[in-house]
């Protein structure tokens, strides 16, 4: 009886083990649970925020609280589970404002309408998948850019940050500032950038994850965290579930196409970025650049998009805060799983969330940019063919808020130099019909600007 109780613990690890691999790429269980509830903690805003939008565009506040939760939920989970990758995914900020906003408000879709127009886009993501086109574009870009890639969501994870700490701010003479620095939200950051920065230069296992903690415990201390949930229960998911119009879609003439190139190209390589950037910081990626598993991982983002649409709300995609995940020392999908599982409980909680200040988050954010900024030592900076679109990538991603801005400048450089230094190959024709779509893409944003 004492030979069974003591051969049960290691079957269970070893089954762990097993399926997530955590022994060959050099994680444990616990380590994976810690990354997991860091990912889920940067990324909590989410639960607040997208119902925040969404709810501008008519849609029950509670129902896209539900919805967020659900949606992030099943895309983290799947994503563990079929791809073994630590991304986490939920629905996209950005996307969610150009649902709203444009799509809702500016051009008088009705929500459901537009709920559509998300499941019909994300029907394309999975085509393009599936036909191999995505992968075509991901091999297509040069190994340098992935580099550049990875650093300039670093700048922008930190000017993130910086800006949800109030650290910086906005000036109209000089586009950016040094905000207030004895506003509350600029102290707490400030003891979080001290309390994490010492843990990790002490090598502590969980840093951020204790940094983002003792930071929310202070807001508490202190009466800087005001809670006040609206009236919420799980049966709120049915104000949003199952009310997407397909039909209405297809009345959308001229203007389904539209929207539809929005939601595809946005989404597209807002993707492709965040997903080079992870996976190269958690070293999943080989030397010529290849992410295993590749094709797993895009389905289940196309998948994850049709089911978040079904229960209520907008584009879901790949996460760039999960790159907090993964140096916390995420490095296999039960990151991503554990993750889901935090987001799946939030929907009993969903209201309670802002218990976790954003300026408890912020710090976390500052020191994960940082961090992020070493690929960028694989840059051939000397070699104008590889410094210049590689700085127009990292510079363009922070400075216009957009990875997919950053992408399409750093492609369309590498190509047009490619042309004009006349090294261009046969090869080479994506990435030329690459640079083609963004100078159409540019044109396209030009003309309705």
């Amino acid at each position: 009886m004492t030979d069974v109780a003591v051969e049960a613990p290691p079957e269970a690890a070893t089954w762990l083990d097993r399926y997530f691999k955590l022994g060959e790429r050099g994680t444990s269980t616990r380590t994976e649970v810690l990354a997991g509830f860091t990912t889920f903690l940067t990324m909590a805003y989410i639960v607040l925020v997208n119902p925040a939008i969404l709810g501008q565009a008519g849609m029950p506040v509670a129902a896209v609280a539900a919805a967020t939760c659900f949606a992030a939920a099943f895309a983290s989970i799947l994503m563990g589970f079929v791809a073994n990758t630590p991304l986490a995914l939920a629905p996209g900020m950005g996307l969610n404002a150009y649902f709203s906003f444009t799509v809702v408000q500016g051009m008088g879709v009705p929500w459901p309408v537009a709920l559509g127009c998300v499941m019909i886009s994300g029907i394309c993501f999975l085509i393009l998948t599936l036909t191999g086109v995505r992968q075509l574009i991901v091999t297509a870009i040069p190994t340098y850019l992935f580099a550049a890639v990875a650093g300039g969501i670093g700048l922008f994870i930190g000017f993130i940050g910086l800006k949800n700490a109030g650290l910086v701010a906005a000036n109209p003479a000089t586009f950016v500032a040094l905000g207030d620095m004895k506003s509350p939200g600029a102290e707490l950051a400030l003891f979080g950038l001290v309390v994490i920065g010492a843990l990790s230069v002490w090598k502590v296992r969980g840093a951020m994850l204790i940094g983002i903690v003792a930071t929310t415990v202070a807001a508490w201390v202190f009466g800087l965290v005001k809670i006040s949930p609206e009236p919420y229960s799980l049966s709120a998911l049915t104000g949003t579930a199952f009310k997407l119009d397909l039909a209405g879609v297809f009345k959308l003439s001229g203007g389904l196409v539209e929207i539809l190139f929005v939601f595809l190209f946005v989404d597209l390589f807002d993707n492709i970025g965040t997903l080079v950037a992870v996976t190269k910081r958690a070293g999943l990626m080989d030397k010529e650049g290849r992410i295993p598993g590749l094709n797993r991982i895009l389905v289940t983002d196309a998948v994850a998009t049709m089911v978040g649409s079904v229960a209520g709300t907008s584009t879901v995609t790949s996460y760039v805060e999960s790159a907090a995940g993964v140096q916390a020392g995420g490095r296999t999908g039960l990151t991503a799983v554990v993750t889901g599982a935090l987001f799946l409980l939030t929907m009993f909680v969903a209201p309670y969330a802002q218990i976790v200040p954003l300026a408890a988050t912020a710090p976390a954010l500052i020191i994960v940019g940082g961090l992020m900024l070493l690929p960028l030592t694989e840059v051939e900076w000397e070699d104008p063919m590889a410094a210049i679109p590689a700085f127009l990538t990292v510079a363009m991603i922070p400075l216009t808020f957009s990875i997919a801005n950053g992408l399409a400048f750093g492609i369309t450089a590498h190509a047009v130099l490619t042309l004009l230094r006349g090294k261009a190959k046969l090869g080479d024709w994506f990435l030329f019909v690459l640079a083609g779509l963004f100078v159409l893409r540019f044109a396209w944003m030009s003309a309705a600007a």
